[in-house]
C-alpha cells in the first residue's frame, strides 16, 4: 500500500494532511493563475507528449486556455481576481492517469521487446 492510500485511508492521518497540501498548492502560486496543478508539469519528455496527444479535444482546448490565461498574468505582473482562481475542489489530475496508462504501456513494450524465445 503506498503511503497516499495509507492517507486517504486514515481519517486521522487525512485531518492532519490534507489541509497541509492544501496549504503547500496554495503557497504555490499556481492556482491564483487559473492552473490545475496538471497544467505545469513539464512537456519535455516523450511521455508527457504522448499523454498531452491522448487528451480528449476538450480538456487540451482548456488546457491550453488556462496556459495563456497564466502568460498574460505573469507578462503582466498580476494576479487573477479572486473569482478566477482555481478552487482545490476543481485542482483534479486531469494528465497524471494518461502518462500514467502511457508509462505503462512502454513498460509493457519494453518487456516485450527483450522477450527471448526459448524451445520447449
Amino acid at each position: 500500500m503506498s503511503l497516499a492510500n495509507c492517507i486517504k485511508n486514515n481519517s486521522f492521518l487525512k485531518k492532519i494532511f490534507v489541509p497541509l497540501g492544501n496549504a503547500y498548492a496554495n503557497a504555490a502560486g499556481y492556482r491564483r493563475l487559473g492552473l490545475r496543478y496538471d497544467d505545469i508539469i513539464a512537456e519535455e519528455s516523450d511521455t508527457v507528449r504522448e499523454a498531452l496527444r491522448r487528451l480528449p479535444e476538450k480538456e487540451a482546448y482548456d488546457r491550453a486556455y488556462r496556459l495563456r490565461v497564466a502568460m498574460q498574468c505573469s507578462l503582466s505582473h498580476t494576479e487573477l481576481p479572486k473569482s478566477g482562481w482555481t478552487k482545490p475542489e476543481d485542482d483534479i489530475r486531469y494528465l497524471q492517469p494518461i502518462i500514467d496508462d502511457v508509462e505503462r504501456e512502454c513498460a509493457e513494450r519494453a518487456r516485450f521487446d527483450t522477450l527471448k524465445p526459448s524451445r520447449n
